[in-house]
């Protein structure tokens, strides 16, 4: 499993992505257990600590297998968590799935596009990857028009892919590939 480069380049005109870093989680352990940040399309993740710093401490690379980033603001305010992980179409074609949860006082502002274009753009030089891939449940209207401000097509529907809320919900696909603007 081969490092990534150094993430220098996640930087935008509002705000650049970092790893998460050791001083972050005491944040993000609160965002995982406040549902205003789950919102209506996600399940709150409460966590202890502990476990927090558990997986923190065994997964701290980006790597390209798995990585976590802040989306912070140019006055260094957190606004959001972006994660990826691999997932494959096949054994040689490996491509990259993101996610993105922005604090609700920042949403509506343009961050989540933002970060989500530089995450991608990075993801698709930094990796030996053809595909970056997200999705949103097909009620999150904002989310998908935040992916496709940031350069993702719409593919189409996965039918009951995502359980929430005591339900089966269908979630729209997304992807940018390589060559993409």
């Amino acid at each position: 499993m081969n490092e990534v480069p150094s993430p220098a380049q996640l930087r935008g005109p509002r705000l650049h992505l970092r790893p998460v870093e050791l001083e972050d989680l005491p944040l993000l352990h609160r965002w995982d257990s406040d549902p205003a940040v789950a919102g209506e399309f996600q399940v709150p993740r409460p966590r202890s600590m502990r476990e927090m710093e558990r997986r923190f401490l065994d997964s701290t690379a980006l790597t390209e297998e798995f990585g976590r980033l802040l989306a912070v603001r140019d006055d260094d305010t957190p606004v959001g968590l972006l994660s990826y992980h691999r997932v494959g179409y096949g054994l040689w074609s490996p491509a990259v799935n993101m996610g993105i949860e922005i604090a609700p006082e920042h949403r509506g502002q343009g961050y989540g596009s933002e970060a989500q274009r530089l995450l991608a753009d990075y993801l698709l030089a930094a990796f030996p990857v053809g595909r970056v891939e997200a999705s949103t449940d097909v009620e999150n209207l904002a989310e998908q028009r935040s992916l496709e401000r940031a350069g993702f097509t719409r593919e189409g529907v996965a039918r009951h892919a995502a359980w929430r809320a005591g339900t089966w919900h269908d979630m729209v696909v997304f992807s940018r590939i390589q060559g993409d603007a």
